[in-house]
């Protein structure tokens, strides 16, 4: 998925800290004048988006029904009972059982918990492994910063889900190292992102400054840079989690995601194939429901996000 550079003007501190409503006083007996932080405007254009506000409560349905579900439905999910396997949902099961007897809905939650963990995990390490990238070379610039893009780019180059595949293979797949291999290929987007952001930013008068007053590129990049492109690392970031989540669902289709006992949403897919035919369809539609779900959900939350942090639209 591409995205593309979002303009931003960056904010001063005094700005950022000011009131969220301070009255300006009119001796002149016109109308009260209000000014409104940004903040504010942005929140406001975002509550603004119906669609934003539904997929922010799907994503908060989830994230509970994964997490704090489990401490009020208990289930097996560690040992096999092949005496119940594939049973419909009924009595004790509310969504039946799969082929080998652990239940569906538990298997729901026990699954969630390791899309949403490693989908919320590789994005938050590929933006900040991207974001500090690109501040570095678009600040820097030059020489240095060709060369820093140039390896983006090769990068960029290499068809990312073969890569994915090979490294899936290569080392156990397990929780932690699926976001290691997630998050290495989706910080390349970012860095990019933010280096287009740095460029011009490098050259504003508070960046300026802190060269003048003997600070140090890194007090720059760190302190200056990085936090006035907050606008395109949040939407990157949530853009992110959504192609995270769908490239572990690849991955666990296509049987080199995370292993038994261990399972996530597209492992239970590429298990509900199997008996797609045999009219097993409590095996397939609630995995594959979620995924769709959580991926449309966090793509709303970034289209308004992208909205709100857009200096033209808080301008209106």
């Amino acid at each position: 998925m591409a995205y593309g550079s979002i303009g931003r003007d960056p904010v001063t501190p005094t700005a950022t800290d000011a009131a969220a409503a301070v009255p300006l006083d009119d001796s002149s007996g016109g109308e009260v004048q209000v000014a409104v932080s940004p903040w504010r405007r942005a929140v406001g254009v975002f509550i603004q988006n119906k669609l934003a506000v539904i997929g922010l409560a799907v994503i908060i349905a989830l994230v509970l029904f994964c997490f704090v579900g489990p401490l009020f439905y208990h289930t097996d999910q560690v040992h096999t009972n092949l005496m119940n396997a594939n049973l419909p949902p009924g009595n004790g099961h509310p969504l039946g059982t799969d082929p080998t007897g652990y239940d569906e809905l538990g298997r729901l939650m026990y699954g969630g918990q390791a899309s949403l963990e490693v989908g919320i995990a590789a994005a938050v390490l590929a933006t900040i492994v991207g974001t500090l990238y690109g501040a570095i070379s678009g600040y820097i610039g030059g020489a240095v910063d060709a060369v820093m893009m140039r390896m983006v780019d090769g990068l960029l180059a290499i068809p990312s889900l073969f890569i994915l595949l090979v490294l899936s293979v290569i080392f156990h797949p397990s929780t932690g190292i699926m976001i290691l291999i997630i998050a290495f290929f989706s910080w390349l987007g970012a860095s990019r992102l933010v280096r287009g952001e740095a460029l011009s930013l490098r050259v504003r008068e508070y960046v300026q400054a802190v060269k003048v007053m003997g600070g140090g590129g890194g007090r720059a990049v760190v302190r200056h840079v990085a936090p006035n492109a907050i606008g395109t690392v949040v939407v990157f970031a949530t853009f992110t989690v959504a192609d995270s989540i769908i490239t572990l669902s690849v991955l666990g289709y296509l049987g080199l995601g995370i292993q038994p006992p261990q399972t996530d949403w597209g492992a239970m897919l590429s298990t509900a194939t199997t008996y797609m035919n045999s009219g097993y369809w409590w095996l397939i539609y609630p995995p594959g429901l979620a995924i769709v779900l959580v991926a449309i959900a966090f793509n709303f939350l970034g289209d308004a996000l992208r909205d709100a942090f857009d200096s033209r639209l808080r301008a209106r």
